[in-house]
């Protein structure tokens, strides 16, 4: 909880990005004051700047179970998803088709939109009520002609959907013989387990961003695994393997690293912690909020929904306005995805999930974070019920009406 100049507020919308990590924040702060060169430099600054990305590259890699040379930094999540499906795409043939689910993050939506209007063939992942993609149409797509490419958004950031992905995986043959597996896993870092080595060991590519961790804004990773071509969409210089030119941002690189080490460490304690204050919100508010809607897998189906995240569904309430007059009340929270919340059109996620045009822009996203206390949890359902009671009391009226 922090506070503002008269009311005390909560911060839950960690889904859009999270406070820093205080001793993330001192080594961002130290590496930048360190006098640090261009890290393409060969003089002393210069190597001394590469290495502070040659040791942040090996911690991500231990802490991911993966090979250093398989480690891309890159701007953030967003710019990972991009270089991964246009950078892919590109180096396919042309007649694969490309998999892609309904409800991915706007990042991949645009990309394969991109590509269907060049003419690359896409087929859509359709999803259920909970937002999950079914396996027998994956592999109806897959006997249907050659595929080229699967994108899927292991754990979805607006609804906290977990997909299942490893099942879906197992379906596409071996790694570097059947098509290539792009998986956008930056929600699920730090919340879920991310085993690289196992049930993701299927995945070619896989998307990463440090500021959903306590990590500085403006850095991503892309694992990309040996062997998985890639033409680099942008030009121009050498870095990152030529998939990334441009100087390198060696401190907030530094520091995003140890946000992953962190992140991985504590998974399992923080997943526990969060998924208590969750699953005590949502009781507390449908005690008090008798009708409300959670979107989204059941909140007791632990591993089919982020531990984090609750998406209320409010009727023909456009969830936008909700979120201005809860910030007015001092809780921060979110109509959606951050990058696409701020658009007037329906959500495109609840719309695949079955939603019509009104009701989907009615989903309200309750994200907690590392930092959410069990009286954040509290202040919030005093907000809550205060805001939405005569919400639903008007709803009601106006059926019994």
């Amino acid at each position: 909880m922090s506070e503002g100049t008269n009311t005390p507020r909560v911060y839950l919308d960690h889904n859009a990005t999270t406070p820093l990590r205080p001793e993330v924040g001192r080594l961002w702060q130290e590496l930048a004051q360190s006098n640090l060169g261009n890290p393409s430099s060969l003089h002393a600054s210069g190597r001394a700047a590469r290495d502070v990305i040659d040791r942040a590259r090996e911690r991500v890699a231990a802490a991911l179970g993966v090979l250093e040379d398989e480690v891309v930094f890159t701007g953030g999540g967003t710019e990972a998803n991009n270089l991964a499906l246009q950078g892919r795409a590109a180096a396919l043939p042309k007649d694969r088709t490309i998999l892609a689910g309904a409800t991915e993050h706007p990042s991949v939506q645009a990309v394969v939109e991109r590509l269907a209007k060049i003419g690359r063939p896409i087929k859509r992942l359709a999803v259920d009520r909970s937002g999950l993609v079914n396996p027998e149409q994956v592999a109806f797509f897959l006997e249907s002609g050659p595929v080229g490419l699967m994108t899927l958004q292991l754990a979805n950031s607006e609804v906290g959907t977990v997909q299942p992905v490893a099942e879906l995986a197992s379906l596409l043959g071996a790694r570097g013989e059947g098509p290539t597996l792009h998986v956008d896993a930056v929600q699920a870092l730090g919340r879920l387990p991310l085993d690289l080595a196992g049930d993701l060991a299927r995945a070619d590519l896989v998307s990463l961003s440090a500021h959903k961790v306590g990590g500085p804004l403006g850095v991503g990773i892309l694992v990309r695994r040996k062997g998985t071509a890639l033409a680099a969409p942008l030009v121009g210089g050498g870095q990152e393997e030529g998939l990334r030119p441009g100087t390198e941002a060696a401190p907030a690189i530094g520091a995003a690293a140890l946000a992953v080490e962190l992140a991985v460490r504590d998974q399992e304690s923080h997943a526990t912690e969060v998924r208590e204050h969750a699953t005590w919100l949502w009781s507390e508010l449908t005690s008090a909020l008798p009708g409300l809607d959670l979107l989204g897998p059941p909140i007791e189906d632990a591993s089919r929904r982020l531990p984090n995240t609750l998406t209320l569904h409010l009727g023909e309430q456009d969830a936008r306005l909700l979120v201005t007059r809860l910030d007015q009340e001092g809780l921060e929270c979110s109509a959606g995805s951050a990058c696409s919340s701020g658009a007037v059109e329906a959500s495109h996620v609840l719309l695949a999930m079955g939603l019509d045009e009104r009701a989907a822009r009615a989903g309200l996203r309750l994200s907690l974070g590392r930092n959410t206390t069990r009286s954040d949890c509290k202040r919030a359902l005093d907000v809550l019920v205060k805001v939405i009671s005569p919400l639903l009391a008007t709803r009601n009226n106006s059926v019994d009406l």
